[in-house]
């Protein structure tokens, strides 16, 4: 009997691992580049012109199925825009980023309402092998800001930067602020001001890859963002290639974490802190939840000068939040842990049982979401309100310069 259950224990093992290489393999290779496939030469074809009367017009295209489906039903205007960021013409080219825009009925307006307080603006960073708008319609974030009143802008990787639209938050160019990270706080810049949002209440968040990557836009452009929200997202500021992104993914980063965090901290000595919430699942087999309890070390180092309560010698209050199975909104046991400032929640590491590589509380038809919850959309959208950046005041002589 012993013999049969320790061969049937061998073999479910052998199971696992071979899943779990799988696994790994898939996810190692997805942070590759790809090279695009060379294209045949055409043959030179003879084409007849047709009169411009005669012209076709063009067809708009149709929104696909998810990006009807992630506003649907919703007063609120969804729009989709480009945003190019000039080069200089000499040492850098223009680059282009397509992008999704929310904005809740109230702020959409009709001609004759009156004009109401500036919105604040989420913006949302999909993670590998996600689009935009599989993003938008997974996490269900457009019906929360119509209900609370803010706009959301989803940035989109482009598969031509990326064969699975990743976003390279592990290059050490990206890490300084450049790369993505510039051109996304150029569009946040622009957005703001096209809508006329709240330059003050700006927030970025993130699933996986665009976790890490929203980490990176906060901390390069704290007079932009008032806070951020990464959603199983992997160690900051110690990776510079692919293996080492899948290393940490898989093991953190050993002891150089906290390293990364103070060199970060006496590179910016005026630093204003970046208050900051982070979700993960202990089930995660893709960004293991080490990456949570590292990022959490790293933000408390990074806000060490404004956390009052919950600093290392009392350590951070933690509740338990138990498993609903009934009603309508079920969700899996989580554990809140959050250091403060003053009053205010400066840092909160959220661990849901059960919960895989996926965003908690979302749409279950569509990959990398939990149908259970705790609702994520509606836990980053609460931190957040409990915060505002102070706008960067130029001085005046920047300030009358020629635009």
């Amino acid at each position: 009997m012993s013999k049969s259950l320790s061969s049937l224990w061998l073999k479910s093992m052998r199971r696992v691992s071979k899943v779990q290489q799988a696994e790994g393999l898939r996810l190692f290779k997805s942070l590759l580049p790809k090279a695009a496939p060379a294209s045949r030469p055409r043959k030179p074809q003879l084409k007849l012109v047709k009169p411009a009367a005669a012209q076709p017009t063009r067809k708009a295209r149709r929104p696909t199925a998810v990006q009807a489906r992630a506003a649907a039903g919703l007063p609120g205007t969804w729009r989709k825009a480009w945003f190019t960021l000039p080069g200089d013409g000499l040492y850098t080219d223009a680059r282009r980023m397509m992008y999704w825009l929310y904005l809740p009925a109230a702020a959409a307006g009709a001609p004759d309402a009156a004009p109401a307080a500036p919105r604040p603006l989420v913006v949302m960073l999909h993670g590998c092998r996600q689009t935009a708008a599989d993003f938008a319609a997974g996490s269900r974030m457009n019906a929360l800001a119509e209900r609370k009143g803010f706009a959301v802008l989803y940035p989109q990787q482009s598969a031509a930067a990326d064969a699975h639209r990743c976003w390279h938050w592990y290059r050490r160019a990206t890490q300084q602020g450049e790369g993505d990270v510039e051109v996304i706080a150029a569009m946040i810049a622009q957005v703001q001001n096209k809508h006329g949002l709240d330059a003050s209440r700006t927030y970025v968040a993130g699933l996986s890859a665009g976790a890490a990557l929203a980490a990176i836009v906060a901390l390069r452009h704290p007079q932009l963002i008032a806070a951020v929200g990464m959603h199983s997202a992997p160690v900051f500021g110690t990776t510079h290639s692919p293996f080492s992104a899948y290393r940490a993914m898989q093991h953190g980063s050993g002891s150089s974490y906290g390293a990364a965090a103070r060199f970060f901290t006496s590179q910016q000595p005026e630093f204003p802190g970046m208050p900051a919430l982070l979700i993960h699942g202990d089930h995660d087999s893709v960004v293991r939840r080490v990456n949570a309890d590292q990022l959490a070390e790293q933000f408390e180092i990074i806000n060490g000068p404004v956390i009052t309560q919950g600093a290392s010698r009392e350590g951070p209050v933690v509740r338990r939040h138990p498993e609903r199975r009934g009603g309508r909104r079920p969700r899996h046991a989580y554990q809140t842990s959050t250091w403060y400032a003053g009053r205010k929640p400066q840092l909160v590491k959220c661990d849901v049982d059960m919960l895989g590589h996926a965003w908690s509380g979302g749409d279950a038809s569509l990959e990398f979401n939990e149908p259970h919850g705790p609702d994520a959309s509606l836990l980053m959208w609460t931190f957040f309100s409990y915060h505002r950046r102070a706008p960067v005041q130029q001085p005046k002589d920047e300030a009358a310069g020629s635009p």
